[in-house]
């Protein structure tokens, strides 16, 4: 599986943001997906998660309730709605996928990674 990233960029505090994951491969329906983020000097952390149909959903609490990860099957697409975006919320952002239905918070469980897609919020 491949996966390509878009939708970063520049935006103001309380703005909002789609970010977009493109895989490639026919086995896409078949994998849970994750977001991460990593700001620099900090590890890589956890921000959302879905299971390979959709039905379930997990954040961090830290973007609990302003984050929002679906998916599109037909199209081999993960989201992440972003909105009342934070200046903490300055970071590149990573798409992982896990060969497995279920989620997972942990890094290390996912086995492809697209590249980042930097998002920078502006106080």
């Amino acid at each position: 599986v491949q996966l390509q990233a878009s939708g970063g960029g520049l935006v103001q505090a309380g703005g909002s943001l789609r970010l977009s994951c493109a895989a490639s491969g026919r086995t896409f329906s078949s994998y849970a997906m994750g977001w991460f983020r990593q700001a620099p000097g900090k590890e890589r952390e956890f921000v959302a998660a879905i299971t390979w149909s959709g039905s379930s959903t997990y954040y961090a609490d830290s973007v609990k309730g302003r984050f929002t990860i679906s998916r599109d099957n037909a199209e081999n697409t993960v989201y992440l709605q972003m909105s009342s975006l934070k200046p903490a919320d300055t970071a590149a952002y990573y798409c992982a996928a896990r060969s497995t239905s279920w989620m997972s918070v942990l890094s290390y469980e996912y086995d492809y990674w697209g590249q980042g897609t930097q998002v920078t919020v502006s106080s």
